[in-house]
């Protein structure tokens, strides 16, 4: 019997409703007694659930950055409104580059950078509530600037800069996000980065761009530990992109970057297949060095950055469909190079 992706089935040992989806390797050709390998494809449970049941709707988190002080501030906002951001809580340390993987429970945060010095700390979160941050565990290496990666329950650290070197680091840890503890190696890039910006799916990650400058696209797979794949390549090579979010179907990049060079280009990547970035749009407001943006399942929303002076402008645009980006709000707090995360994102 030939399986085809997006086939579905109903599997009698854990009563679940599962859909067959193709790996970057699948065929088209695979029997059913083959299912379960990577090279073959596999069966995912289809999740019968949603931010809206389990937590109220979707909440974009935004924290950390700098004015240029560095804090540890984190702001939030429901992705399926517009308008300002409200206060959530502090983290465990005030700094900048302090990105965040997440579940449709949890915010880890991870790494941070102070203008002096890099650290390996996480803290995390409970998203449906507000409050302080508590310790999580540390990441294997110090750093700042990891581009996260994330299904619903293992998230991914990956690459950052070291101090005070300022060298790109070839490291990629994972955790496990229900249970705190220190994080594991999970494998090396394809091509190393300081910076970068990443899109998921519940199989998938995908980091575009980066420092060096370049528009190279590679891919993980979560759930295995490996290292990275070529995917593609970007519209435009970026050291400095602002970020990318998700919903499971498609990456969407926001790509201002560094002054003078300026660009407002947003493109958009398919992550379950191959190939390059397509055009998607512009930003409605140059943002470079450091905005940050999370998404809900219909939304990629980005905030902050620096534009001259330090930015609190929001800005979203409708995943699956192109488009210029449209005013949302403003952060409550201007900043530069904050994290942002969601619960509601490609990866769950």
């Amino acid at each position: 019997m030939t399986i085809k992706p997006g086939a579905l089935r109903f599997n009698t040992d854990s009563m679940k409703l599962e859909i067959f989806r193709g790996s970057a390797n699948y065929s088209g050709t695979a029997s059913m007694a083959g299912i379960g390998t990577l090279a073959a494809g596999q069966w995912e449970e289809i999740q019968a659930t949603s931010p809206e049941v389990q937590t109220g709707g979707t909440r974009g988190l935004w924290a950390g950055g700098n004015t240029p002080t560095y804090f540890n501030n984190i702001q939030f906002v429901s992705i399926s409104t517009t308008g300002n951001t409200a206060d959530f809580g502090d983290l465990t340390r005030a700094g900048n580059q302090i990105n965040a993987v997440s579940s449709r429970v949890r915010a880890i945060y991870g790494a941070h950078y102070t203008g002096s010095a890099v650290s390996n700390t996480m803290d995390f979160v409970t998203i449906s509530s507000t409050g302080d941050a508590t310790n999580f565990g540390d990441l294997t290496a110090q750093r700042s600037g990891n581009q996260p990666m994330q299904n619903a329950t293992r998230g991914i650290f990956a690459g950052g800069m070291d101090y005070p070197a300022s060298n790109s680091v070839d490291v990629i840890d994972y955790i496990t996000m229900a249970s705190e503890g220190n994080a594991v190696d999970f494998g090396d890039f394809n091509v190393v980065k300081r910076t970068g910006t990443s899109a998921c799916s519940p199989t998938r990650g995908v980091i575009s761009r980066g420092n060096p400058s370049t528009n190279a696209i590679e891919y993980f797979t979560i759930s295995t530990l490996g290292n990275g794949a070529d995917f593609g390549d970007a519209t435009t090579a970026d050291s400095a992109p602002v970020g990318t979010s998700s919903n499971a179907i498609r990456g969407i990049n926001w790509t201002s970057s560094y002054a003078p060079n300026t660009t407002d280009v947003i493109d958009y990547i398919t992550i379950a297949t191959l190939g390059n970035a397509v055009d998607f749009g512009d930003m409605n407001h140059i943002s470079y060095n450091g905005a940050a943006c999370c998404a809900s399942s219909t939304r990629s929303v980005v905030g902050g950055g620096y534009d001259g002076g330090i930015a609190e402008e929001m800005e979203y645009v409708q995943i699956m469909t192109t488009g210029n980006a449209v005013d949302f709000g403003n952060l409550d707090q201007a900043r530069s190079e904050p994290g942002a995360c969601s619960n509601g994102h490609g990866g769950l």
